[in-house]
This record gives C-alpha cells, structure tokens and sequence, in this order.
C-alpha cells in the first residue's frame, strides 16, 4: 500500500539536513506519480565508501517508496574534477582513468540500491555530443557573479589562488545533468548545496519545473577531523576486507561512533538513544556497530569471524592466525629499519615510518620500536607491525651471514 503524502515526507525528512523547498516536494508527490530521483557520483577514487552510503541510504529510502532512482556516475565531470572544497585546482583524470573506477561503481552500488529499481546513467551520454556551440549556450545559462558567490571560489579569487575556466564548468555541467534527467529531485551532501542549487537555475533556464534540493550530512573519516574519503586516508571501503572494516569501525572515537550510529546504522531510533545515553558500554556499541557494517557489505559469518579475530589480536594482545610474508632479498647482513617498512609497503616512504615511529605506532615482534635509526638484523624471520592492523612477517632470504 502506497503511503500518504505526509507519512512520505516524514520518512525522506529522517536524516535530510535540507530539503529546498519542502513544500515544492510535497507538490510533486500530491501528483501521486513516480518521482525521478538524481544522485551523481564522480569515479574519481576505484571503490565507494561509507560515506557514499549515506546518500545510497536514502536512494533506497526512495526506491521503497516507489520512486524512480537515478545513479549517474559522472564520467564527464569526473574529468574535469569537482572543485567544491578545494583550495587548489584538482589534478583531473584520463578517461581511461575515469573507466576503470567507473566499473567499480558499477559493481559496489547495488549492494546498497535494488538493481532492478535503478536507472545507471554515465553524463558522458549527453555531454559528449555538445558542440562547442551548445558548450557556449549552456554557460549563456549562469553568470560569473553567481560562480563568484561559492565560497571556495570566493576564497580562492580573495587569496590570489588560480582558478582555471574548466573548472567554472562542473557546476553548469552538473546542473545541465539534471535537465538532461528531467529530475523532480537532487540528492547530495551538505558540501553539495551550490551545484545542486544551480541545477535548478539550469532547468528553469531549459523551461524544466526546478529540481528539490536533498542535503545529506558528511560522515567524517575515521579520525574524526575531516570528511570520509579516499585521497585522505580516513574512508572505510564497501569492499575492504571484513576483518579491516571491522578494525576501522572499532577505531573510531566514542563521540564519532554515535555520528556512525545515527548516519550508517539500521537499528531503531530507541538503540541509537541507548548508545547516545551511555545505557550502552561504548566498547559493546562500537562492537554491535562494526558488526552490522561487516554483515551488511559481507554477511554475517564473515562478521563473527572479523569479531573473534579483533578480539583474539587487540583485546587479549595475541597475533592472528595467519600473517601474509614478505621475502626480504637483499644480502646486506642488516637492514634499516625505516627502509624495510618502506620496501614492503607497510608505509609509503621512510618519512613516514620515522614518523609512526616517533609516534609509537611501530613493533618488532611485538615491543615497541623507539630508535628511528634502528639496523635489524637480516635473518630468519621477524614480525613487523604498523598501528593495529598493518602486519607482516619478513622472511629474510638468503640469510645474510651474521656480522662478526
């Protein structure tokens, strides 16, 4: 039984930070037919993660509701690079590039919306065919002043930073995606608002009724300072591997765990209350929390056994069952210790393992290494160990002759 126009708002408002304007949205759905709704997501990093989810989440609010949802995955746009938040320009992709992630997408999305209830859509289908005549008609549509009005553009022209005329672009080209949609509704994060609100402006431009605006809240990245993403190193994958999900999670802060609960979390408002009042322990809330995020992108063995080992290796101290090796070839009779971390990609360079080092955040068969300069002698076999869940267990060959 389809549901009342007013029990409809109720469920799309759980979560919305905005909606622009409500009582556009509750017009459209007074017509009682199917709403098309947008989300555009940019293939510019190879997996979504759980912060992509936070709008998937209400995608799929809207597909039991009996909408019609769009995933368009920004293969043009992604080219170009978003400048939202970006104090510099962004280092755009090839479109080979752009492809590769674009598959990726493809494949990680429906474990969130129902296949058979979504519209793929790639915006290079009715970007490509422009002509440089209709490029220009299109940016004809919106004025500098308005592009000035962004805030990271406002900043960046009051500081002396570049901005490149393509990148004025990504928003008029977001906003034309809407036309080409015909969508009665956008969904985005709050950081979104601009480029959503300009698709409005392009569709009253084309003769289109204007889209309603759905602002999502950001989902910080596991160390509780700025939003979930890849490039920053703080995102939880979809598909990381459960025991690394399940380690991530049980990472996070007592404060960012409740965030995680009210965004990421299916169970009832009454639990999330619980965890928020303390009723809950938060190593318990944490643990039920990583738990429903490991079943929910695997399944629920999967879960169970990620528990057992977080347990078994941060709780009782012990090392996991299984250690991948890595063969250590050199014939030097020692190694540096910043240089083994690097060549067997624990870390990135040597400045940053002298970094985790002088943070306390590196063992050697379990003690702590303090020494930067450390020399570790190249025989038989040692464990290495980076923060909680980076472990490797060198396997020195040949074995180097000890020195004398």
């Amino acid at each position: 039984m389809t549901l009342s126009v007013a029990a409809q708002l109720k469920e799309i408002g759980r979560g919305a930070v905005d909606i622009i304007p409500l009582e556009e949205l509750k017009q459209k759905l007074e017509r009682g037919k199917p709403l098309r709704v947008k989300w555009g997501a940019d293939p510019s990093a190879p997996d979504l993660h759980l912060g992509h989810t936070v709008v998937l989440n209400k995608l799929r609010q809207f597909q039991e509701l009996g909408h019609t949802v769009i995933f368009l995955i920004g293969d043009f746009t992604a080219m170009i690079g978003d400048p939202t938040g970006r104090s510099e320009t962004r280092k755009a992709l090839t479109r080979e590039q752009v492809k590769a992630n674009a598959e990726t997408y493809t494949q990680q999305v429906f474990k969130v919306l129902d296949p058979d209830l979504t519209e793929l859509r790639f915006n290079s289908e009715w970007i490509d065919p422009l002509s440089p005549s209709d490029m220009v008609k299109l940016c004809g549509h919106y004025t500098v002043a308005r592009l000035l009005e962004r805030d990271d553009f406002s900043k960046r022209l009051q500081t002396g930073v570049p901005i490149h005329v393509h990148e004025f672009l990504y928003p008029l080209i977001q906003g034309y995606d809407s036309v080409a949609l015909e969508a009665d509704v956008e969904l985005g994060g709050t950081d979104q608002r601009f480029n959503l609100l300009v698709g409005r402006e392009m569709q009253r431009g084309f003769g289109q009724e204007p889209q309603v605006i759905l602002t999502t809240p950001i989902l910080e990245g596991i160390n509780g300072t700025q939003k979930m993403s890849k490039s920053l190193g703080n995102a939880v994958g979809i598909t990381d591997p459960p025991d690394d999900m399940y380690g991530k999670i049980m990472s996070i802060s007592d404060e960012l765990m409740l965030s995680y609960y009210e965004l990421l979390s299916a169970v009832d408002a009454a639990h999330v209350q619980a965890v928020a009042d303390g009723h809950i322990h938060p190593m318990e809330a944490k643990k039920q929390l990583a738990a429903e995020l490991v079943a929910r992108f695997h399944d629920g063995s999967a879960a169970a056994r990620a528990a057992e080992e977080f347990s078994r290796r941060f709780q009782h101290r012990q090392r996991p069952e299984e250690i991948p090796s890595y063969a250590w070839s050199g014939t030097e009779p020692q190694v540096w210790v910043c240089h083994l971390l690097k060549t067997s990609d624990l870390v990135k360079s040597t400045s940053e393992a002298r970094r985790l080092i002088s943070q306390g955040g590196v063992r050697i068969e379990g003690e702590r290494v303090s020494d930067a300069e450390l020399q570790v002698l190249a025989q038989g076999e040692v464990v290495l160990q980076v923060g909680k869940r980076r472990i490797l267990k060198v396997v020195f060959e040949p074995a180097a002759t000890t020195p004398s």
